[in-house]
């Protein structure tokens, strides 16, 4: 029985033993085929890149403001009597928009004239009879006052008649009406915005850095998102003399033609300014570049050799320095060099050593100049 039972348990230990190693040689078989395994090639477009020159330009965000720009607003109280103007239209300096109640005061005016005239007539006698000696000097010099005053407050009352007419100040475009027929104006009640538009100001702010490459005089380039294909030219004209403590940004203000009135005070801009000579760099499509905060990167396409010592077509990392932009395109100023070819899309699932199959059927948008409806 002892016997029998040894034999089964060494039995049972070389069955163990037999599924032990053969289970081994499976993971070592696995282990060997995982350490050679080469994971599929990532899809990518490529480009060859080349090296250009561009103007050294700062691109910011400006503000079109008006050279003359007010809310018509009323001078006296009264109220409104006459409108002479329609919402959106253009006035010539002037021209008469708003007339106010006044006959209160063309009755004063009336009383005050009668009141002029007699003072004259009584001025006139105590003239001659100072002349003849029959008065004193002292009641010559109070008919002259009397009559002065007179005139003054004649003069006065044509005043307030005339404030009560409200005209252009300047000629230019109106917005919306803000008064109605018989509504009684307070001092200062707002009646309609008025804006010139042509010349116009672009108003932007630069990083004090780069300042002093600003000047009077310089050109400056307007585009704006919602006039697609449209570009303004202006010049600089003014520079703030102090620096915003928030910002550090100098406010520049420039002047543009606006003949047609396309640009509007308060509307969005993008300046472009010069700040300095021309430089080289090599400009990428902006998909081509992986920002993070150690630092901004590119893949080169190149020969890498694998682990097992054979050859294929994958990337290596290069890390780049980006300044400036140009439409679809950002410049590389330093770690690439002319003729590299540089992973385009697909920047996002690749790592270092990675193979790839490009396929550049279609390429991402490259354009330095790209309009709306390319996008």
């Amino acid at each position: 029985m002892a016997k029998r039972m040894l034999l089964m348990l060494v039995v049972a230990a070389a069955i163990i033993a037999g599924l032990g190693y053969f289970k081994l040689r499976q993971v070592q078989a696995a282990i060997k085929a995982g350490s050679s395994f080469q994971p599929p090639p990532e899809a990518v477009t490529t480009i060859l890149v080349k090296q250009e020159t561009w103007p050294s330009t700062l691109n910011v965000v400006g503000t079109m403001a008006a050279i003359h720009g007010v809310t018509v607003s009323a001078d006296l109280p009264g109220t409104v009597e006459q409108i002479k103007f329609d919402s959106g239209k253009w006035v010539q300096a002037g021209e008469i928009l708003v007339e106010l109640d006044t006959r209160q005061e063309r009755a004063q005016l009336a009383a005050m004239e009668a009141q002029r005239d007699l003072t004259k007539i009584n001025y006139t006698r105590q003239q001659q009879l100072v002349n003849e000696g029959v008065i004193s000097r002292s009641d010559y010099d109070k008919a002259t006052a009397e009559q002065k005053q007179a005139e003054a407050n004649a003069a006065e009352i044509r005043a307030a008649i005339a404030r009560k007419t409200i005209r252009a100040p300047f000629s230019g475009e109106l917005g919306i009406r803000q008064v109605n027929l018989g509504q009684y104006l307070a001092a200062g009640s707002p009646i309609v915005p008025l804006q010139s538009l042509s010349p116009i100001y672009v108003n932007f702010g630069v990083p004090q850095q780069v300042v002093g490459f600003v000047q009077v005089g310089h050109n400056v380039t307007i585009t704006s998102d919602a006039l697609p294909g449209t570009q303004f030219t202006g010049r600089v004209t003014a520079i703030d003399s102090i620096v915003d403590q928030t910002t550090r940004n100098v406010q520049v203000q420039a002047t543009l033609a606006n003949p047609q009135g396309k640009l509007r005070p308060g509307m969005f801009v993008q300046v472009d300014v010069g700040v300095g000579a021309k430089r080289s760099v090599i400009p990428l499509p902006a998909s081509a570049i992986n920002y993070a905060p150690f630092g901004d990167s590119v893949y080169i396409v190149t020969d890498v050799k694998g682990p097992n010592g054979q050859v294929y077509r994958g990337v290596r990392q290069q890390f780049v320095k980006v300044e400036g932009a140009r439409g679809d395109q950002v410049g590389v100023v330093s770690g690439l060099n002319p003729g590299d070819e540089v992973v385009t899309a697909g920047v996002f699932k690749l790592r270092n050593g990675a193979a790839v199959a490009v396929n550049n059927k279609v390429q991402p948008a490259n354009n330095p100049a790209p309009k709306l409806e390319d996008n």
